[in-house]
């Protein structure tokens, strides 16, 4: 068989008539073993073979489309299930399958027409075992006899050729052609005598065109009767006649007449179908034995059959019986009484937004059963819908495309109604519809609602713990929406503080990995980048400026009394004889926090006479209040509390003993003490020198940055908050810049800065009011 197969195999014919289209043409002979190869179509079409699987190489349609398959990793057209050219088609015809095949990116349509050769897989057989005929001995040779004819399903070649008769010397065979058919007669060739030989059995054998040929075999028994000696004869051999479809039942079709030169009962004729017809010939029509006429019985539909072929035997009452029989040929006219019928074959229900006008949607196959006119169809689209029919080089085949672009956003699903109208009279019209959804694409970046964010936040935070989010919206859908989160590190300011934070990616949650100190850190900035899931990704970012806001975390340090081991613990002494408001000496403190935070209040927490001791709750001088009596003691001791003003105060304590002494003996402690307090007083002068000039350059760079931001930055605006000594030490005032106002305000004890402290708020959360936004960007204060 494969050697057959491979004998058979034709030229391959390819027909390229636009980009998306192309037709080659194989030959195969049916009954081939499943899995043989038809042919390369990959290699005949041009095609490359390694992109064929990305390009999604296959077969999309067609009624016989599982009888082949296509290799997509090399291209081969294979045979998938077993072919039977008799099931397929008929006898008579070519048989042709064709098949629609698609390769994409970019989209091509490519028919191939497979042909089914006819090989000799059936041998003739005939519908009977065996057949009996009753022939008069008063027959004269030469008159022939009608054999059943062997029927042959394989094709016009392989089908029935030649009758053969076993040797006989009474008969003989004889084959007249009917149109396409054989048919065998049995031909008297010597006269038969009854008293002889009443039975003649025969074997007819029926021989096919096949190499090597097939035969089939009918056993043909002739009795011999006396008598009736003449046979009816047809009008004509054959009757064609023309039949509209749908006609009524019961309408006349046609007449067959027979005559038969004997008289009586051998020349009476009956009219009968042929015992070899189609079964379904007997529900279509009905035949008057006595008359001859043929009338219409079922539904005639040339849709299932256009061509009738029926054969009529005529047989008289004579003993025996003669007969003789005709072809009538009923030809069936079409009428439009088919709607034409849509199919779709659908790439995808989904078109994306970013499609190119020409994009093919969908493959549009019309079909009418009609015939001529009535099966010509006109295919159009329902109006205002952003899509067209490209019409194919074969009848009735259309793409669907797309006529101009695009834009779920706008318009993400299009029902499309698809009418197909015949040109018969009066037409028939089918509609179909069709729906396609626009997928998205990535043509929508993320958006922040506002930009820059400005974060307040208070010192001391829990490391770890989420101190802000951000959040940005896209558009699109799914992954080209679904947005990540990350920080830009690097950065050249405040020496990338983004390392110190750690944003979740999905959510968006910043959280701090340290804890930010206001004293070291007044302010810093940092980008995120919000980046969606689509190919390729698109990104927008945002600036967050940090302000960070103080909280009262330092407690008050003294700074004098001072003793060597460093306790906050000093001896005043005094002459007795001091008249009231002497200064007996100045408790020194500084607090590293600012405003109210950094604001020192000093208080007698224990002396041992309230009526002569007097302190000063913001300079911390300690002065006589009046002057020393005999009675009085000459030691006192005074603990002197110094606290700040934050909502949570923090203190300290010093303590002072003052001793009162006589005047020879103040003097000569004056000299000693003045000399130890002079170098004490040299030191203290050095460290506060040290200081205020530290304090000094430090407001001198944070101005100029403040400046050079205010600068860049026009309507940004930040709070700054620096550290100042007054002239004797005691750091209980500070300095407020606001870049938005543009002005400085020095807020000491008596002094307000027009700002509140909330009472009861967690951490001291400062409230600024009048506060100037910057256009698109939004502030937040975290506790």
């Amino acid at each position: 068989m494969e050697y057959w197969w491979f004998a058979l195999r034709l030229f391959v014919l390819l027909y390229c008539f636009d980009q998306f289209s192309a037709q080659i043409k194989y030959s195969i002979p049916e009954e081939v073993k499943v899995g043989s190869i038809v042919g390369n179509v990959a290699k005949d079409l041009g095609l490359e073979i390694a992109l064929l699987k990305d390009r999604r190489f296959r077969i999309v349609s067609g009624s016989n489309d599982a009888l082949f398959e296509v290799n997509q990793n090399n291209g081969v057209l294979y045979v998938h299930k077993n072919i039977d050219r008799e099931e397929l088609c008929d006898s008579n015809a070519p048989c042709s399958i064709n098949l629609k095949m698609v390769v994409e990116n970019p989209l091509e349509i490519h028919y191939v027409g497979v042909e089914v050769m006819d090989v000799n897989d059936n041998s003739p057989s005939f519908q009977e075992e065996a057949k009996v005929l009753e022939i008069s001995e008063s027959t004269v040779p030469g008159k022939p006899f009608q054999l059943p004819p062997a029927r042959d399903p394989d094709g016009v070649a392989n089908t029935v050729r030649v009758y053969k008769l076993n040797h006989n010397e009474h008969f003989n065979m004889q084959i007249r052609e009917r149109g396409e058919d054989k048919i065998p007669f049995l031909v008297l060739q010597k006269s038969l005598d009854r008293e002889k030989q009443s039975v003649h059995t025969l074997i007819l054998t029926a021989v096919d065109g096949g190499i090597p040929p097939r035969s089939g075999t009918l056993n043909v028994t002739v009795i011999v009767l006396d008598s009736n000696d003449n046979h009816p004869i047809f009008t004509h051999d054959v009757y064609s006649v023309t039949l509209p479809e749908n006609v009524e039942l019961g309408a006349i079709v046609l007449k067959v007449n027979a005559t038969d030169e004997d008289d009586g009962a051998n020349g009476y004729i009956e009219y009968y179908f042929g015992s070899e017809l189609d079964p379904q010939i007997y529900d279509l029509f009905s035949l008057n034995k006595l008359t001859g006429e043929i009338r219409v019985k079922g539904h005639i539909d040339f849709e299932n059959v256009d061509v009738y072929k029926i054969d009529v035997h005529a047989t008289d009452k004579g003993q025996p019986p003669m007969s003789t029989d005709c072809r009538v040929i009923i030809k069936v006219l079409d009428l439009n009484d088919n709607k034409p019928h849509i199919e779709v074959t659908s790439l995808s229900n989904m078109v994306s937004e970013d499609s190119k006008p020409g994009t093919v949607v969908s493959l549009i196959s019309i079909t009418d059963e009609d015939a001529g006119i009535n099966g010509k169809v006109i295919c159009s689209l329902s109006e205002n819908v952003p899509f067209e029919l490209k019409p194919s080089f074969q009848d009735n085949m259309y793409s669907l495309v797309t006529k101009q672009s695009l834009d779920r956003e706008s318009v993400s699903h299009y029902d499309i109604t698809i009418i197909a109208a015949d040109c018969g009279q009066p037409p028939l019209s089918t509609l179909k519809s069709l729906s396609i959804q626009v997928s998205d694409v990535n043509d929508n970046s993320p958006k922040f609602m506002h930009n820059p964010i400005e974060l307040y936040l208070l010192e001391n935070n829990t490391p770890g713990k989420s101190i802000f989010s951000v959040s940005a919206s896209d558009k699109d859908l799914n992954e080209n929406a679904a947005i990540s989160y990350h920080m830009v590190k690097g950065g050249r300011s405040q020496g990338d503080m983004a390392s110190f934070l750690n944003i979740n990616s999905d959510n968006g949650h910043i959280s701090a990995l340290k804890s930010f100190d206001f004293e070291t850190l007044k302010t810093f900035q940092f980008q995120v980048v919000a980046v969606d899931s689509g190919t390729p990704s698109l990104s927008s970012n945002v600036t967050v400026n940090v302000f960070i806001l103080d909280q009262n975390d330092n407690a008050p340090v003294i700074l004098y009394p001072v003793n060597t081991n460093g306790s906050a613990e000093g001896v005043e002494e005094i002459p007795r004889h001091v008249n009231a408001g002497h200064l007996v000496t100045k408790v020194r403190a500084y607090d590293a926090d600012i405003g109210y935070n950094g604001w020192l209040l000093f208080s007698l927490q224990e002396v041992t006479d309230h009526s002569l001791f007097g302190l000063d709750r913001y300079t911390g001088q300690i002065r006589t209040l009046r002057s020393f009596t005999e009675t009085d003691e000459a030691e006192h001791k005074l603990v002197i509390l110094v606290k700040d003003n934050g909502n949570v105060s923090l203190s300290a304590t010093a303590t002072v003993i003052v001793k009162a002494v006589e005047p020879k003996e103040a003097f000569a402690a004056s000299d000693v003490k003045s000399a130890a307090q002079d170098n004490e007083e040299n030191n203290l002068a050095f460290y506060l020198i040290i200081t205020l000039g530290s304090v000094s350059a430090l407001f001198i760079i944070t101005f100029i940055v403040l400046i050079v931001m205010q600068c860049s930055k026009p309507t940004d605006y930040s709070s700054k908050y620096l550290q100042d000594a007054n002239y004797d030490g005691t750091l209980c005032h500070s300095i407020q810049y606001r870049s938005g106002d543009k002005r400085y305000m020095l807020v000491g004890p008596r002094m307000s800065i027009g700002s509140t402290i909330v009472p009861g708020s967690n951490g001291n959360t400062l409230v600024v009011p009048d506060r100037r936004l910057s256009s698109g960007g939004v502030s937040a204060v975290l506790n």
